[in-house]
């Protein structure tokens, strides 16, 4: 029986990847470290801006000034509130969800509000919409502690849990949360090689489309039941 279906939102809901991987990657290129927007959310989906200053200062040994974290949080919510579109069919899939659904991001609070309002999603959720940053840990992903918030919070069993993640360290998180993972390939930022990278990290089977979702989860949950 599935319990819980969770939706990613960043690149599952709102194809905003590029949107803000372009302003991150200007931003880069500006303090020291050439990389294209492309290339940043290929490499580097799925995880909070502070995460990927961490990792590319490990990776260059080029210092990255703290103070980018303030300015990209700016110049992004500032193009997402003017750019930001639904991934077409997200708000049909969302609703034909019969089973209790929720959202689970890396994003802030407030970007979430503003990405989910903007493009007419968030009241298909209500209040079950959650940030890692905003959990009793505020851990983000490949931490699955987003996922178990979620879980608790709504009374599922995680083994009952789907959730639809567009990146690696989502899937990860998901699936050391103990939940079941779909792969979704269909925004802007997908590339070459993504549904091989989600099913690495752990998805049962990738979908392009929204309009695949109920047979992928009809499919998936008969197969659990026939095991």
């Amino acid at each position: 029986m599935i319990e819980l279906v969770i939706f990613d939102c960043d690149g599952v809901l709102v194809d905003s990847e590029l949107i803000a991987s372009r302003v991150e990657a200007q931003l880069l290129t500006a303090a020291g470290y050439d990389i294209s927007a492309e290339e940043l959310a290929e490499t580097y989906a799925g995880l909070t801006f502070k995460d990927i200053l961490l990792r590319i200062e490990q990776k260059s040994g080029i210092p990255l000034q703290a103070s980018l974290l303030d300015t990209s949080e700016k110049l992004v919510d500032q193009k997402l509130a003017t750019d930001v579109r639904a991934i077409p069919g997200a708000g049909e899939a969302v609703m034909s969800v019969t089973c209790p659904r929720c959202v689970c991001s890396n994003s802030s609070p407030q970007r979430l509000d503003l990405m989910l309002t903007a493009t007419n999603i968030k009241p298909l959720f209500g209040a079950n919409i959650f940030s890692s940053l905003a959990t009793p840990t505020g851990k983000p992903k490949p931490a699955p502690d987003v996922y178990l918030h979620a879980a608790k919070t709504m009374g599922a069993d995680t083994a009952n849990c789907f959730v639809i993640e567009d990146s690696a360290p989502g899937v990860r998180a998901a699936k050391t949360a103990g939940m079941r993972v779909i792969g979704f390939t269909g925004a802007a930022h997908s590339y070459p090689g993504h549904a091989d990278a989600l099913t690495e990290a752990g998805a049962e089977t990738v979908m392009r489309r929204w309009p695949e979702l109920n047979g992928v989860l009809s499919a998936l949950s008969q197969w659990a039941e026939d095991a």
